[in-house]
């Protein structure tokens, strides 16, 4: 097994890595601890079928099923389709979020297969170091963050982006704090994205408005936060829900990519960073 760093503190790429292989518990500790060490994980030159996809996965915890798979998919509940083509009013995931929040248990992980990618290029996955959002903030910001709450709101993407009909009594809508203690690492994390975010607990209208403005700002334009995935056919990427946003690029009208993605269920509820307990 080799790795292969995309950034210094972000990313890396594992080859020499068999994913479809059932892994004894010493291999599985190993692909744990990159795991946590990188956050994102590149698997490329895989083969892999839906139920070794599903067992992976379910090393991590319990498997996940989407808020839309009922309203938009069919067949397995665990496995959401990711699919764009010249008839694709969007992409899933373009801009930049953090899979589900508006979860009570948002995912943990989420593993993506990709196994079409463009004929022309493009169709890459940006990913962003929340960990880093967080440590780059002002000591006063930071202060000022420590004890906020905010709603994340699956009606936000699902119906107002996606134009969803939302099922009976409405797609999910929980608080969490805006910054969280990732359960595993200790460390502090920004916990807010566009995708779901909707309010800050407290604070007027625009007083949240202009703070989350903000902090999405910082997110889409420090550079430095970011690796970036370049999908190859039979590629699966494995990363770390907790301490990540990502943003799927749609470069490549008319052309099609195609993956399936299956996601773990967090342990717990995202729980709020104290500062001064590091």
């Amino acid at each position: 097994m080799e790795i292969h760093p995309l950034t210094p503190h972000l990313g890396a790429v594992v080859t020499g890595f068999d994913v479809s292989k059932d892994l004894s518990n010493e291999a599985f500790q190993t692909l744990k601890a990159l795991y946590l060490d990188w956050s994102v994980l590149v698997f490329p030159d895989q083969i892999l079928s839906q139920a070794q996809h599903k067992s992976l996965a379910s090393r991590f915890g319990a498997l996940h099923t989407h808020p839309m798979h009922a309203r938009q998919q069919q067949g397995d509940p665990n496995i959401l389709k990711v699919v764009t083509n010249q008839n694709s009013a969007y992409t899933a995931g373009e801009g930049w979020h953090t899979d589900v929040t508006c979860d009570a248990l948002p995912p943990q992980c989420s593993l993506l297969y990709v196994t079409k990618t463009p004929e022309g290029g493009g169709g890459d996955t940006l990913f962003a170091d929340m960990y880093l959002a967080y440590e780059l903030l002002s000591d006063p910001m930071k202060r000022f963050l420590s004890g906020l709450t905010a709603i994340h709101d699956g009606a936000l993407p699902y119906v107002g982006a996606y134009k969803s009909v939302p099922p009976d009594g409405g797609y999910p809508r929980n608080e969490h704090p805006v910054v969280v203690k990732h359960p595993e690492t200790g460390r502090p994390v920004l916990y807010v994205n566009s995708g779901f975010t909707s309010r800050i607990k407290g604070l007027s209208q625009k007083e949240s408005k202009a703070l989350l403005d903000f902090l999405f700002q910082h997110i889409a334009t420090t550079p430095k936060l970011t690796a970036r995935v370049n999908w190859q056919p039979n590629t699966l990427t494995l990363w770390d829900n907790r301490c990540t946003q990502h943003h799927s690029v749609w470069d490549y009208y008319p052309n099609s990519r195609y993956g399936e993605r299956v996601s773990v269920i967090a342990n717990e509820r995202p729980v709020a960073y104290q500062l001064g307990t590091a």
